[in-house]
């Protein structure tokens, strides 16, 4: 816990948490012929949010995974794995140890800083010690085709697909079944919060905060819903399983941070509630410093096994 984990909500890791601010955009870029801006994830707040990424992500997921990867043709010459929206490369880090055999990673991202930490970070031994290998892309997911997948064994994101919209899940999901290739997508918001104590205000909360991520045409909590639907229209094998936040006394930090980006997009959807979301916000954060607080952040896992084809590695 840090000291000013129980400050007021102007003490923010700058892109911490769900809020997004005006004039802000994913860390990845999704949209073509979009001026520069500056990514939306601090490297700060993707630090301390990745022990809690690596417990809810859903294990179950993996045993299938695997079965599909080592029936892929051409394994022979190892994983060819690429990572949208690798942000400091958790994903990465969190499953290459967990599979067999020689993988090469291609990390994607917009911002160069970002990918260089992944880069610097990254494994370097699979689950029964083969060799990983990593390269970097800087570019734009929206653009992804199944040529630019071509060779790929598997496609995989953490906390991407809340901000994509429809037509852009579909141009994953049509670039991942043209190659042939899985996707282990993890970690999408589904517009559930569970807060013990209770507060009248956590209904309201939450509702503001799910009609923000909605806005502008993002998906929000809606994603995992349609990008089951884009899956399956393609004939993949769609599986979705649980992988909730857990946040309590052990992690008081990342808890405050969630808590002050939460309401605060909350405020931002609805400016009305802000003296009462202030009352609420000071409320919470003294009782998470004061380790009486536990918070279940719910989000999903999405596992599409699309049918392989001759380009698949």
């Amino acid at each position: 816990m840090t000291p000013d984990a129980g400050h007021g909500s102007d003490h923010v890791i700058p892109g911490a948490g769900p809020a997004q601010r005006p004039g802000e955009r994913a860390t990845v870029r999704l949209r073509e012929g979009e001026a520069e801006e500056p990514p939306r994830y601090a490297p700060e707040w993707l630090q301390l949010r990745e022990v809690a990424d690596a417990a809810a992500r859903a294990a179950d997921l993996l045993d299938p995974l695997r079965i599909r990867l080592a029936n892929l043709p051409g394994r022979h010459g190892g994983l060819v794995v690429h990572d949208l929206g690798c942000g400091t490369g958790s994903m990465g880090r969190w499953l290459a140890p967990r599979l067999d055999g020689a993988q090469h990673w291609i990390l994607h991202d917009r911002d160069p800083y970002l990918l260089h930490f992944a880069a610097v970070a990254s494994p370097r031994a699979a689950a029964d010690g083969s060799r990983v290998t990593v390269e970097t892309r800087r570019g734009d997911v929206a653009r992804l085709t199944p040529g630019a997948l071509a060779g790929a064994s598997l496609v995989t994101a953490s906390a991407l697909l809340d901000v994509l919209t429809r037509e852009e899940i579909g141009t994953l999901a049509a670039a991942c079944a043209g190659a042939g290739c899985p996707a282990l997508l993890t970690l999408s918001v589904v517009g559930r919060v569970e807060i013990t104590p209770a507060d009248p205000l956590d209904a309201e909360i939450t509702e503001a905060f799910n009609a923000h991520q909605r806005r502008t045409g993002l998906l929000g909590p809606d994603a995992v819903d349609v990008a089951c639907e884009a899956f399956a229209a393609h004939g993949a094998t769609v599986r979705t399983d649980p992988s909730p936040w857990r946040l309590g006394p052990d992690r008081r930090e990342l808890t405050a941070q969630w808590l002050r980006g939460w309401v605060g997009a909350a405020v931002e959807q609805r400016p009305e509630l802000k003296q009462r979301a202030d009352r609420y916000l000071a409320e919470r954060l003294e009782a998470c410093v004061a380790g009486e607080l536990d918070v279940v952040v719910h989000h999903s896992d999405l596992l599409a096994l699309s049918r392989p084809t001759g380009g698949a590695a």
